[in-house]
């Protein structure tokens, strides 16, 4: 099961995937700024971070999976636009290859060369975000969550469905490069997300 966070009934979903480490509130400041904007978000929680429990398989195909079956669930009947942040742009590419997707928005992703967990778990530019948002993006100091989640550094991206890019090392034209971008300006960032939908 995934713990999650909803804001909305009606409109396109919005689904806000937090990288290694962290967890949904990060996309709080973000969810506060789409609120308004016609769309149903949502934030869950990867296995094993925030609320969600820990499981014994953690592989891209398989949490996939089960995001796939949490927008059913809630009855998400229009494809999402998905945003990962970090390796869980690895995530939201898996979703888009094998789901129903409106559009995959990927923020900080994780060097093509990263080979392992460790470099995946994206923490550089958290002195970039002002005070008043730090609080939400405190990481995990736990090895044992990155270790469970060591297949994810084996499998390389897929990119079937030429998603969206946000962000370093490719960043979308008009999209500001900066680091924790949803958190340093989560006002502009809803912007962008806005314009997608």
């Amino acid at each position: 099961m995934l713990v999650y966070d909803r804001w909305g009934e009606f409109g396109r979903p919005v689904v806000l995937l937090h990288g290694l480490l962290f967890d949904r509130t990060m996309w709080w400041p973000v969810a506060a700024e789409l609120a308004s904007a016609g769309c149903t978000i949502v934030a869950p929680d990867l296995p094993g971070h925030g609320q969600s429990p820990p499981r014994d398989d953690y592989r891209l195909e398989r949490v996939a999976r089960d995001l796939a079956g949490l927008v059913d669930n809630l009855g998400l009947r229009r494809a999402p636009l998905l945003v990962g942040h970090g390796a869980s742009a690895l995530l939201a590419a898996v979703f888009a290859d094998a789901y129903a997707t409106h559009e995959v928005v990927m923020l900080d992703e994780p060097s093509p060369d990263a080979r392992r967990i460790e470099e995946m778990a994206v923490t550089d530019g958290l002195d970039q975000i002002p005070d008043i948002y730090r609080c939400y993006a405190e990481p995990s100091r736990d090895p044992a969550l990155l270790r469970a989640y060591e297949s994810w550094a084996a499998q390389p991206p897929t990119r079937r469905n030429e998603p969206a890019m946000a962000g370093p090392p490719r960043s979308s034209p008009g999209v500001p490069d900066a680091a924790f971008l949803h958190l340093a300006d989560p006002e502009g960032f809803a912007a962008v997300l806005r314009g997608l939908l």
